[in-house]
């Protein structure tokens, strides 16, 4: 491997490697070592505390062991890139986190979507994914960045073309395989589709692709907003995930051999559906992650499921066999990609494990039925928390960490007051 490595560094006159780990709210935590002081090994130290960090940048000390040794990164040799936009040479690697022992540490989230594929590898089964970035494009104060327009509009994204065209040359130059670009329906609101493929590296790519729309918005003085409800009547911007299973052939397991659906594809959609509600923490990670989940707003408030119906929360859209899938449309931009990852995928592995039966397929607007989702994070932790199911497949550890950290993130919101309170009830409560 470091002969490997060496090459590869001295071929692209590389000085510096910039080793990188997501926590548990997907952001980029990790160090930068100059290529002559990287191990031989390949293996770095790094304290466990940086995956335990909430969004106000407060690293949570007591979820550590009170011993708290030192996690040991491996690098992914296959995320292994010139970081782009650098003004030396620098390469960017992705790195596992384990113990000295070789168990995945808890709160490596990356760690938490490898288990998940591990065990439907036992099972002989592949997740192929593909995921839907959306965002906002605002200006450097974050206003945002176009006037009212109409949705879908081929011009809005040409006033930005310079940016768009050095986001695709970075995309591809960090092996992210950007397919559709398209403006949305939210004023200054964009859509990335990716290829589909395998779900670790999918959610890699959406790591840097998050990472890298950032640093190139603030190059160009705009600002990257990933909030899933960033303006009040505006859409909510959403990760939503395609997904379906491969055997060892590359065929379509949610299919047979004579075009319909196999059984397995009903069980998958019934694991979504009696398991996504208990695990929206981890596609919906913050209070305002809800504001999105309204009705009438192409965004779900349930778990119904119906063909090329993009009311309900799970959409089968219209396919050939081989390309038989279930888009799952509850993620959030916000989200963790690694955990919205494991956490769909879960559920539906659940489904298979219990050969769960779903629910009728849907035809009319799933606006019409009750709403199933928690409608804030604290009714969330609450159902993630009780959840055996849940527990059994993303890890007894992880999910009493990540619950205890979201609740710390939770407690600290509760404590602040809003405009809304300020402006109604300040003269008149």
């Amino acid at each position: 491997m470091k002969q490997t490595l060496q090459d590869w560094l001295h071929a692209h006159a590389i000085t510096h490697i910039e080793c990188l780990i997501p926590d548990l709210n997907g952001l980029p935590r990790g160090k930068l070592v100059p290529v002559s002081h990287y191990p031989a090994t390949g293996q770095l130290r790094f304290p466990q505390v940086s995956l335990i960090q909430t969004l106000m940048g407060d690293p949570q000390q007591q979820l550590v062991p009170d011993n708290d040794p030192d996690m040991v990164l491996t690098p992914d040799l296959d995320t292994l890139c010139v970081k782009p936009g650098a003004g030396r040479r620098i390469a960017q690697l992705i790195h596992d986190c384990h113990f000295e022992d070789g168990r995945s540490v808890p709160a490596a989230p990356r760690g938490v979507l490898r288990e998940v594929l591990a065990q439907y590898r036992a099972l002989g089964l592949t997740p192929v994914v593909a995921p839907e970035i959306e965002f906002y494009l605002l200006d450097a104060d974050g206003l945002q960045a176009e006037a009212v327009g109409p949705a879908y509009s081929l011009d809005h994204s040409q006033r930005h073309e310079a940016f768009f065209a050095e986001l695709e040359q970075q995309c591809h130059q960090q092996g992210i395989a950007t397919d559709i670009l398209l403006h949305e329906v939210g004023n200054s609101q964009y859509e990335l589709n990716l290829q589909h493929g395998d779900a670790l590296r999918l959610a890699d790519q959406v790591f840097l692709l998050k990472r890298t729309l950032r640093a190139l918005a603030a190059s160009h003085g705009l600002k990257a907003c990933f909030m899933a409800k960033p303006f009040a009547g505006q859409p909510g911007s959403a990760m939503h995930i395609h997904q379906s299973l491969v055997d060892d052939n590359d065929r379509n397991t949610f299919s047979q051999a004579d075009g319909d659906a196999h059984p397995r594809f009903a069980h998958f959609i019934a694991g979504l559906q009696r398991y996504l509600p208990a695990a929206m923490a981890l596609m919906a990670p913050n209070p305002n992650a809800y504001r999105r989940l309204a009705a009438n707003t192409a965004a779900p408030i349930n778990v119904e499921w119906g063909y090329d119906n993009r009311s309900c929360g799970l959409r089968i859209p219209a396919s050939s066999p081989q390309a038989r899938r279930v888009e799952n449309r509850l993620p959030g931009i916000d989200g963790n990609p690694y955990l919205a990852l494991a956490a769909t995928l879960g559920c539906g592995l659940l489904g298979l494990r219990e050969a769960l039966a779903p629910s009728e397929p849907l035809t009319g607007s799933a606006y019409g039925h009750a709403a199933t989702l928690p409608r804030d994070l604290s009714a969330a932790l609450q159902l993630l928390d009780r959840s055996e199911g849940l527990a059994s497949v993303l890890g007894e550890a992880f999910t009493a960490l990540f619950v205890a950290l979201k609740q710390v993130e939770l407690d600290h919101f509760q404590q602040q007051v809003t405009a809304w309170e300020q402006q109604y009830l300040l003269d008149q409560a």
